[in-house]
Protein backbone atom coordinates (compact mmCIF):
# COMPACT_ATOMS: atom_id res chain seq x y z
CA UNK A 1 0.00 0.00 0.00
CA UNK A 2 1.08 3.33 -1.12
CA UNK A 3 4.82 2.54 -1.36
CA UNK A 4 7.67 5.44 -0.96
CA UNK A 5 8.28 7.45 -4.07
CA UNK A 6 11.71 7.39 -5.67
CA UNK A 7 12.18 11.71 -5.65
CA UNK A 8 11.81 11.10 -1.73
CA UNK A 9 15.14 11.63 -0.25
CA UNK A 10 17.14 8.58 1.37
CA UNK A 11 16.20 7.90 5.40
CA UNK A 12 19.11 9.39 7.49
CA UNK A 13 16.78 8.52 10.54
CA UNK A 14 14.58 5.88 11.82
CA UNK A 15 12.04 6.77 15.04
CA UNK A 16 9.95 3.80 16.42
CA UNK A 17 6.93 3.87 18.78
CA UNK A 18 7.25 1.11 21.83
CA UNK A 19 3.98 -0.47 22.57
CA UNK A 20 2.11 -2.18 19.80
CA UNK A 21 5.25 -1.50 17.20
CA UNK A 22 8.04 -3.39 19.21
CA UNK A 23 6.25 -4.78 21.98
CA UNK A 24 2.87 -6.67 22.43
CA UNK A 25 2.07 -4.45 25.61
CA UNK A 26 -1.21 -3.28 23.57
CA UNK A 27 -2.62 -6.72 24.19
CA UNK A 28 -1.39 -6.65 27.70
CA UNK A 29 -3.17 -3.09 28.44
CA UNK A 30 -6.25 -4.89 26.69
CA UNK A 31 -5.72 -8.04 29.32
CA UNK A 32 -5.43 -5.82 32.30
CA UNK A 33 -8.13 -3.33 31.43
CA UNK A 34 -9.90 -6.64 31.11
CA UNK A 35 -9.39 -8.12 34.00
CA UNK A 36 -10.18 -4.87 36.01
CA UNK A 37 -13.82 -5.36 34.03
CA UNK A 38 -14.15 -8.97 34.82
CA UNK A 39 -13.98 -7.79 38.13
CA UNK A 40 -16.87 -5.85 38.30
CA UNK A 41 -18.91 -8.16 35.95
CA UNK A 42 -18.41 -6.03 32.88
CA UNK A 43 -17.44 -7.61 29.50
CA UNK A 44 -14.03 -7.07 27.64
CA UNK A 45 -13.36 -4.36 25.79
CA UNK A 46 -14.31 -4.72 22.21
CA UNK A 47 -11.62 -4.04 19.05
CA UNK A 48 -14.66 -2.00 17.71
CA UNK A 49 -14.40 0.60 20.85
CA UNK A 50 -10.16 -0.10 21.93
CA UNK A 51 -9.62 0.96 17.61
CA UNK A 52 -11.21 3.99 18.49
CA UNK A 53 -8.56 4.63 22.03
CA UNK A 54 -5.37 2.93 20.60
CA UNK A 55 -2.73 5.04 20.66
CA UNK A 56 -4.77 8.41 22.21
CA UNK A 57 -3.00 9.98 25.12
CA UNK A 58 -5.26 9.54 28.37
CA UNK A 59 -8.00 7.19 26.24
CA UNK A 60 -7.69 3.78 28.88
CA UNK A 61 -9.12 6.12 31.61
CA UNK A 62 -11.05 8.70 29.97
CA UNK A 63 -14.86 9.90 29.56
CA UNK A 64 -15.35 7.53 25.77
CA UNK A 65 -13.96 4.45 27.48
CA UNK A 66 -15.76 5.18 30.96
CA UNK A 67 -19.26 6.00 29.37
CA UNK A 68 -18.95 2.54 27.88
CA UNK A 69 -17.59 0.83 30.57
CA UNK A 70 -20.33 1.80 33.10
CA UNK A 71 -17.96 1.03 36.16
CA UNK A 72 -19.45 1.40 39.84
CA UNK A 73 -16.01 2.56 40.83
CA UNK A 74 -14.50 5.99 40.55
CA UNK A 75 -11.72 6.60 37.73
CA UNK A 76 -9.22 7.21 40.20
CA UNK A 77 -9.83 3.46 41.57
CA UNK A 78 -10.14 1.93 38.15
CA UNK A 79 -6.69 3.58 37.45
CA UNK A 80 -5.35 2.55 40.12
CA UNK A 81 -6.37 -1.23 39.70
CA UNK A 82 -5.08 -0.93 36.18
CA UNK A 83 -1.52 -0.18 37.37
CA UNK A 84 -1.56 -2.79 39.63
CA UNK A 85 -2.11 -5.55 36.78
CA UNK A 86 0.00 -3.21 34.65
CA UNK A 87 2.98 -3.85 37.20
CA UNK A 88 2.31 -7.44 37.05
CA UNK A 89 2.60 -8.31 33.55
CA UNK A 90 4.74 -5.56 32.03
CA UNK A 91 8.02 -7.13 32.86
CA UNK A 92 6.41 -10.94 31.48
CA UNK A 93 5.64 -8.98 28.01
CA UNK A 94 7.79 -9.80 24.77
CA UNK A 95 8.82 -8.76 21.10
CA UNK A 96 6.56 -8.43 18.15
CA UNK A 97 8.08 -10.13 14.96
CA UNK A 98 11.20 -8.67 13.57
CA UNK A 99 11.64 -6.07 16.13
CA UNK A 100 14.88 -7.13 17.76
CA UNK A 101 15.99 -8.32 14.24
CA UNK A 102 15.67 -4.74 12.46
CA UNK A 103 17.00 -2.64 15.57
CA UNK A 104 19.73 -4.46 15.18
CA UNK A 105 20.19 -4.21 11.56
CA UNK A 106 19.34 -0.59 11.23
CA UNK A 107 22.14 0.23 14.61
CA UNK A 108 24.85 -0.92 11.86
CA UNK A 109 22.98 0.66 8.90
CA UNK A 110 24.05 3.38 6.61
CA UNK A 111 22.35 5.63 4.14
CA UNK A 112 23.19 4.05 0.60
CA UNK A 113 23.16 8.01 -0.54
CA UNK A 114 26.01 8.94 1.52
CA UNK A 115 27.22 6.24 3.96
CA UNK A 116 25.99 7.93 7.12
CA UNK A 117 24.73 5.46 9.91
CA UNK A 118 21.74 5.09 10.24
CA UNK A 119 20.42 7.39 13.55
CA UNK A 120 17.65 5.49 15.34
CA UNK A 121 15.55 7.04 18.14
CA UNK A 122 12.00 5.93 20.29
CA UNK A 123 9.27 8.01 20.72
CA UNK A 124 6.83 6.86 22.84
CA UNK A 125 3.47 7.93 24.73
CA UNK A 126 4.68 5.40 27.62
CA UNK A 127 6.55 6.75 30.96
CA UNK A 128 9.73 5.81 32.26
CA UNK A 129 8.44 3.77 35.09
CA UNK A 130 6.44 1.49 32.89
CA UNK A 131 9.74 0.98 30.53
CA UNK A 132 11.41 -0.01 33.12
CA UNK A 133 9.02 -2.49 33.97
CA UNK A 134 8.90 -3.62 30.41
CA UNK A 135 12.58 -4.03 30.30
CA UNK A 136 12.61 -6.61 33.29
CA UNK A 137 13.85 -9.32 31.26
CA UNK A 138 17.19 -9.67 29.49
CA UNK A 139 15.65 -10.11 26.16
CA UNK A 140 13.69 -7.20 26.28
CA UNK A 141 16.32 -5.02 27.24
CA UNK A 142 18.70 -5.76 25.08
CA UNK A 143 16.64 -4.66 22.36
CA UNK A 144 15.81 -1.96 23.73
CA UNK A 145 19.35 -1.36 24.62
CA UNK A 146 19.83 -1.30 20.93
CA UNK A 147 17.97 2.24 20.67
CA UNK A 148 21.04 4.91 22.62
CA UNK A 149 19.52 6.02 26.09
CA UNK A 150 19.35 9.31 25.16
CA UNK A 151 17.51 8.89 22.13
CA UNK A 152 14.45 7.71 24.39
CA UNK A 153 11.70 10.41 24.21
CA UNK A 154 8.73 9.41 26.69
CA UNK A 155 5.92 11.19 27.72
CA UNK A 156 7.65 12.19 30.66
CA UNK A 157 10.77 13.11 29.47
CA UNK A 158 11.70 16.39 30.21
CA UNK A 159 11.91 17.99 26.67
CA UNK A 160 8.21 17.26 26.59
CA UNK A 161 6.82 19.52 29.40
CA UNK A 162 4.87 21.86 28.15
CA UNK A 163 4.02 19.64 24.79
CA UNK A 164 1.21 17.53 23.13
CA UNK A 165 0.64 14.24 23.04
CA UNK A 166 0.23 12.28 20.02
CA UNK A 167 -1.58 13.26 16.98
CA UNK A 168 0.26 16.82 17.46
CA UNK A 169 3.22 16.43 16.00
CA UNK A 170 5.67 17.04 19.27
CA UNK A 171 7.08 14.30 20.44
CA UNK A 172 8.83 13.21 16.66
CA UNK A 173 9.97 16.47 16.29
CA UNK A 174 11.72 16.64 20.01
CA UNK A 175 13.35 12.77 18.92
CA UNK A 176 14.61 14.59 15.93
CA UNK A 177 16.14 17.76 18.17
CA UNK A 178 17.49 14.83 20.51
CA UNK A 179 19.14 13.07 17.49
CA UNK A 180 20.81 16.51 15.89
CA UNK A 181 22.22 17.66 19.50
CA UNK A 182 24.03 14.32 19.33
CA UNK A 183 25.36 14.46 15.40
CA UNK A 184 29.16 15.51 15.14
CA UNK A 185 30.08 19.33 14.39
CA UNK A 186 30.97 18.03 10.94
CA UNK A 187 27.86 16.23 10.37
CA UNK A 188 24.61 17.91 8.76
CA UNK A 189 21.25 18.06 10.41
CA UNK A 190 18.90 15.69 9.87
CA UNK A 191 15.68 17.07 8.42
CA UNK A 192 12.09 15.83 8.99
CA UNK A 193 11.16 14.36 5.81
CA UNK A 194 14.84 12.27 5.67
CA UNK A 195 13.02 10.62 9.04
CA UNK A 196 11.26 7.61 8.92
CA UNK A 197 8.82 6.93 11.53
CA UNK A 198 7.75 3.27 12.74
CA UNK A 199 3.88 3.26 14.27
CA UNK A 200 1.26 1.24 14.78
CA UNK A 201 -1.47 3.98 15.71
CA UNK A 202 -3.63 6.32 14.25
CA UNK A 203 -2.96 9.06 16.24
CA UNK A 204 0.55 7.76 15.83
CA UNK A 205 0.57 8.04 12.19
CA UNK A 206 -0.95 11.39 12.00
CA UNK A 207 1.18 12.86 13.97
CA UNK A 208 4.43 11.56 11.64
CA UNK A 209 2.73 12.98 9.02
CA UNK A 210 1.95 16.25 11.09
CA UNK A 211 5.91 16.20 11.69
CA UNK A 212 6.54 16.03 8.36
CA UNK A 213 7.99 12.45 8.16
CA UNK A 214 7.17 9.86 6.51
CA UNK A 215 5.80 7.16 8.15
CA UNK A 216 5.58 2.99 8.01
CA UNK A 217 2.42 1.64 9.59
CA UNK A 218 2.32 -1.55 11.56
CA UNK A 219 -1.58 -1.65 12.88
CA UNK A 220 -2.31 -4.86 14.80
CA UNK A 221 -4.74 -7.18 12.41
CA UNK A 222 -7.44 -6.56 15.11
CA UNK A 223 -7.25 -2.46 14.60
CA UNK A 224 -6.56 -2.97 10.59
CA UNK A 225 -9.91 -4.91 10.58
CA UNK A 226 -11.43 -1.79 11.68
CA UNK A 227 -9.16 1.14 9.53
CA UNK A 228 -8.90 -0.94 6.11
CA UNK A 229 -11.19 1.02 4.42
CA UNK A 230 -9.73 4.26 5.56
CA UNK A 231 -6.41 2.69 4.61
CA UNK A 232 -5.10 5.44 2.26
CA UNK A 233 -6.65 8.38 5.05
CA UNK A 234 -4.76 6.77 7.43
CA UNK A 235 -1.12 6.93 5.96
CA UNK A 236 -2.09 10.54 4.76
CA UNK A 237 -2.77 10.71 8.70
CA UNK A 238 -6.05 12.93 7.34
CA UNK A 239 -8.56 10.71 9.88
CA UNK A 240 -8.72 13.23 12.64
CA UNK A 241 -9.49 10.91 14.87
CA UNK A 242 -8.76 12.78 17.91
CA UNK A 243 -8.91 17.01 17.59
CA UNK A 244 -5.91 18.75 18.32
CA UNK A 245 -5.11 22.62 19.48
CA UNK A 246 -4.22 23.72 16.23
CA UNK A 247 -2.02 27.03 17.45
CA UNK A 248 -0.50 26.54 13.71
CA UNK A 249 2.57 25.47 14.84
CA UNK A 250 2.32 21.86 13.58
CA UNK A 251 2.31 21.25 9.93
CA UNK A 252 -0.64 19.97 7.75
CA UNK A 253 -1.02 16.54 7.14
CA UNK A 254 -0.57 15.04 4.30
CA UNK A 255 -2.19 13.68 0.82
CA UNK A 256 -3.73 10.73 -0.08
CA UNK A 257 -1.43 8.41 -1.74
CA UNK A 258 1.59 10.89 -1.87
CA UNK A 259 4.07 8.61 -1.17
CA UNK A 260 5.17 9.31 2.02
CA UNK A 261 3.29 6.31 4.05
CA UNK A 262 3.04 2.84 3.64
CA UNK A 263 1.49 -0.59 5.21
CA UNK A 264 2.84 -3.50 6.09
CA UNK A 265 1.78 -6.77 7.71
CA UNK A 266 5.44 -6.94 10.38
CA UNK A 267 8.75 -4.72 11.17
CA UNK A 268 9.53 -8.91 9.39
CA UNK A 269 8.47 -7.46 6.49
CA UNK A 270 10.08 -3.77 5.82
CA UNK A 271 12.30 -3.27 2.72
CA UNK A 272 15.51 -1.61 3.61
CA UNK A 273 16.58 -0.91 -0.17
CA UNK A 274 13.07 0.91 -0.35
CA UNK A 275 14.39 3.98 1.66
CA UNK A 276 18.18 4.04 0.47
CA UNK A 277 19.00 2.26 3.46
CA UNK A 278 22.28 -0.36 3.03
CA UNK A 279 22.74 -3.01 5.44
CA UNK A 280 26.05 -4.81 5.98
CA UNK A 281 26.58 -7.28 3.89
CA UNK A 282 26.99 -10.24 6.49
CA UNK A 283 23.56 -9.03 7.60
CA UNK A 284 22.01 -9.75 4.86
CA UNK A 285 23.41 -13.01 4.20
CA UNK A 286 22.59 -13.98 8.00
CA UNK A 287 18.77 -12.77 7.46
CA UNK A 288 18.17 -14.77 4.07
CA UNK A 289 16.53 -10.85 3.07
Amino acid sequence: MNAPKNSLPPIQACIFDLDGLLLNTEDIYSLCANIVLSRYSRPPIPWSLKAQLMGVPGSSNGEEFHQWAQLPISREQYKAEQQSEQDRMFPLCEALPGAKQLLQQLSKATTEADGRKIKIALASSSVTSNLKLKMSRQEISEIIGLIPEKGRVLSDHDRMKGKRGKPAPDIFLTALEVINEQLDHSERRIKPEECLVFEDSVPGVEAARRAGMRVVWVPHPELYKHWAAKGNEVLAGTTCLVKIDDSGQEMSTGKIEDGWGEKIGSLEEFEYERYGIRRRLVDVLESGI
